[in-house]
């Protein structure tokens, strides 16, 4: 039986706490910053960027770290968006769920994947670098860093770089993804993927 199986209850909509501020209401900082996000990848403000908009300074130096991990990292994009939806579904965040599905789609991913990542199963036949992201990633989310054997396996796929940019990419998707989720930001209107069930209680 899978996690979406098993729920039962109805998914109540939750009310946006943090919605999207307009022009008029942003200090100069924040039109100075949101400006900077729209003239960038991109391309607006949007997820926990809506959220982070009212600590400005903060915004910056995260969506410059998001760039970093996304755009610029030595890991493969099929890897890291792969492991993006993993965090997603371990927190149930719709809205990184809605975004990265369809890019690690996009990048390689086969579809039989992301549908065992989104009932919480572990899939089948992934690639040797998923399988060890994956394992890697679940790792670090359930014990908070990884055993000898993981670690060495890693280290001997992706190198020392690589581990600390995969680490790191698990922990920058923890942090947007709870601040999403503190916000109750939706996923977007147009995602056209299907929400995440929530795990049973």
């Amino acid at each position: 039986m899978t996690a979406r199986d098993r729920t039962a209850q109805p998914r109540r909509e939750r009310v946006e706490r943090m919605p999207a501020l307009r022009t008029e209401e942003m200090t100069e900082v924040q039109r100075t910053v949101a400006e900077e996000l729209i003239a960038g990848p991109r391309k607006g403000v949007k997820g926990p960027f809506i959220s982070l908009l009212r600590s400005p300074e903060l915004l910056d130096r995260v969506a410059k770290l998001g760039e970093q991990l996304r755009f610029h990292s030595c890991l493969d994009r099929r890897v890291s968006e792969f492991v993006t939806m993993v965090v997603a579904r371990h927190l149930t965040n719709q809205f990184e769920w809605a975004v990265h599905k369809p890019l690690a789609l996009e990048a390689g991913l086969a579809p039989a994947a992301a549908a065992a990542v989104a009932e919480g199963r572990r899939p089948e036949d992934l690639r040797d670098d998923e399988a060890l992201a994956y394992d890697f990633t679940l790792e670090v989310l359930h014990t908070h860093g990884v055993s000898e054997t993981t670690y060495h396996r890693t280290i001997a796929r992706f190198g020392e770089q690589g581990v600390v940019e995969l680490t790191t990419l698990v922990g920058y998707f923890v942090m947007v993804s709870w601040v999403l989720n503190v916000a109750c930001t939706p996923a977007p209107d147009d995602a056209g993927v299907p929400p995440l069930d929530p795990f049973p209680a």
